[in-house]
């Protein structure tokens, strides 16, 4: 059996464990072939193969469920149902989702992108199965990262109360909750999964249950004493069965001789159970597994020397200039703290954290926890910088308001990936950050439109205000390498006129303002001369300054990388709208009232029509009619 001709799970239910190894490799082939090329999450689908495997051969999708965390690791899971002839397509526009799907086939239950959503759905699926009287089996995999988001915890609270039957599998491809104690621990894992130890254990209780009085409690009490002081004298997994849930493990997730039996006794017990695996980030690639963070996501490289297929953008990141600005502004000033949710390289605070280790502080996948615990900071005189991606910021959104903006904090937001990120998708882009932020009161918002006017705002934003503050930026490169000692000024709440002109108004947001520069070339070639202006805030907004504005021009054109549902272009027709004029003409453009596929975001510009040169067509459209 080779990995091309699987076109559904049950092709290898009948495969024997030397098989399975064989095409194990094929798939760490297949993945690491493809991800060189075209880029992806690479380190994550190479630890989960053989669990995969395991997980494919022992339950039967679609009538099974299968809930994958995340899904950074879903790629071995797409090659085994169907998806091997598409997989050249991973990624890119038109072709397979980098995650979990339920568009793209049955065999993805539950879509994700984002982390600690599997047990609460898995726990869904598993109360709607007996609501409708049906039997099938229920997973979730989730891993030791995901594991610290707090709303996993809520689940697997939840399901210990409910008792549903479904297994929970803790990729742990980090660390382990405690260590491995050896051959006893595994013989031990075989006693408590076997049906006859259960049927047993089952059967003393009910009879214990039978004994009358303070007599059966003592009973009871002893027997679930000395059962648990044996069990955790052993082996881990303490929390999990004081939650309800019956834990088995830790167990190699890579040896499949242990790990398919073991499923298939676990799949049968009754109530929640934890089977906790142990896994490597990255196997199969040495490069990978000896920096499994670099390559959890990676652009087309060399497999063999894992260098860039290309230098591509020689610029900085934007990402790096944001943290090498925060490194020159903690040094300055005491009073800064970085704080990340799990991603400090991501989202360039380990540049600062290399320098100044104690300045920042990882709170793991908690945004929740995050800006909450930013909100402490700043009443204690911290001045924290909380840096997370727009899609992520939105867990948080409650605490933005409750905590920080009801209190009038000084903590500043600063969401990176804002707008359209590329390859990853409608899960993570940055489409709605403007929209919920616009309405928290005394909530500044900036938008940069370059690099240096990023550095301006962040020293602001640090330096010069005392309230809550967000600063919006994409993904992607700075538009030079210049590193400037003088930075713009930036008054606060001013919009800057980048050119002078009359008729057409080009008001653009942060980094957009730069197709709307080409816009303004592509009209001026055409006899037109527009006014363009940098918004630099979208709240607050100097509405006198917008009115001269507006009495100036008769066509009015807002260009945004944020849904136009309540974004910068709302905030302008409210403003028309305020001040009663009635004989403009007003263009939104922005990305629609939609989830935007993913692609290559010049691409998706133009497929959106919210590239320069669309723009300059639709004006000229409507300018003619």
């Amino acid at each position: 059996m080779h990995i091309q001709d699987i076109q559904t799970p049950q092709d290898i239910k009948n495969l024997s464990v030397t098989e399975l190894e064989i095409l194990a490799e094929e798939i760490r082939s297949t993945i690491i072939g493809q991800v060189s090329k075209h880029g992806g999450h690479l380190a994550s689908s190479l630890g989960v193969v053989e669990l995969t495997l395991a997980l494919h051969q022992v339950y039967n999708l679609p009538e099974d469920v299968m809930v994958w965390d995340v899904g950074h690791q879903a790629y071995v899971h797409k090659l085994l149902t169907g998806r091997f002839n598409r997989f050249n397509t991973l990624r890119q526009q038109g072709g397979l989702s980098g995650f979990l799907k339920r568009s793209e086939s049955e065999f993805d239950q539950f879509g994700a992108g984002h982390a600690s959503t599997s047990i609460s759905a898995a726990l869904g699926f598993a109360v709607a199965r007996d609501h409708f009287g049906k039997k099938n089996s229920v997973v979730a995999i989730i891993g030791d990262g995901s594991l610290t988001g707090g709303m996993a915890f809520e689940a697997l609270n939840n399901a210990g109360e409910l008792k549903q039957n479904m297994t929970i599998i803790l990729n742990d491809n980090k660390m382990s909750i405690a260590p491995n104690v050896g051959a006893f621990s595994k013989y031990l894992n075989q006693i408590i999964s076997d049906p006859k130890y259960n049927k047993l254990r089952n059967d003393v209780d009910k009879a214990m249950q039978r004994i009358p009085g303070v007599l059966g409690s003592r009973f009871r009490d002893l027997f679930a004493a000395t059962e648990t002081a044996t069990k955790f004298a052993l082996k881990p997994g303490r929390l999990f069965e004081d939650l309800g849930i019956r834990y088995f493990g830790p167990i190699d997730g890579h040896n499949l001789t242990e790990l398919v039996p073991l499923l298939k006794k676990v799949k049968e017990f009754p109530g929640p159970c934890l089977v906790h695996v142990v896994t490597e980030k990255g196997r199969g690639l040495e490069l990978a597994v000896k920096n499994p963070s670099k390559w959890h996501g990676c652009n087309p490289f060399d497999p063999e020397s894992g260098l860039p297929l290309s230098p591509g953008n020689t610029n900085p990141s934007l990402t790096s200039v944001f943290g090498k600005t925060v490194l020159e502004l903690a040094k300055e000033d005491s009073r800064i703290l970085g704080i990340t949710a799990a991603m400090p390289s991501g989202c360039g605070l380990d540049i600062v954290a290399q320098e100044l280790p104690d300045r920042v502080i990882d709170v793991g996948i908690a945004e929740e926890h995050a800006v909450t615990f930013a909100a402490g900071l700043a009443c204690a005189g911290v001045v924290p910088v909380v840096a997370i991606y727009s899609s992520f910021m939105q867990r948080a959104y409650d605490q933005i308001i409750h905590d920080v903006a009801l209190q009038n904090l000084h903590v500043v937001l600063v969401l990176d990936r804002a707008g359209l990120v590329g390859a990853d998708g409608p899960t993570h882009h940055g489409a709605f950050d403007l929209t919920f932020l616009r309405s928290v009161p005394g909530l500044v918002i900036m938008a940069p439109a370059d690099e240096h006017e990023m550095r301006a705002m962040l020293t602001q934003a640090t330096k010069e205000l005392n309230c809550p503050v967000a600063i919006r930026y994409p993904r992607g490169n700075a538009l030079s390498n210049e590193w400037k000692e003088t930075l713009p000024s930036i008054p606060f709440g001013k919009f800057f006129v980048e050119e002078e002109g009359e008729e057409i108004l080009l008001l653009g947001a942060g980094f957009m303002l730069q197709e709307l520069k080409k816009t303004s070339a592509i009209l001026k070639e055409h006899g037109k001369n527009p006014t363009l202006v940098n918004a630099r805030f979208i709240k607050p907004l100097d509405t006198e300054a917008y009115r001269e504005l507006f009495e100036k021009h008769s066509v009015i054109v807002s260009l945004e990388d944020n849904t136009l549902v309540g974004g910068y272009g709302s905030a302008i027709a409210e403003m028309l709208a305020d001040f009663g004029f009635k004989n403009k003409t007003l263009l939104r453009m922005g990305l629609p009232d939609a989830f935007v596929e993913h692609g290559e975001v010049a691409n998706l510009y133009k497929q959106l029509k919210i590239d320069g040169e669309s723009v300059a067509a639709k004006i000229m459209e409507v300018y003619n009619a």
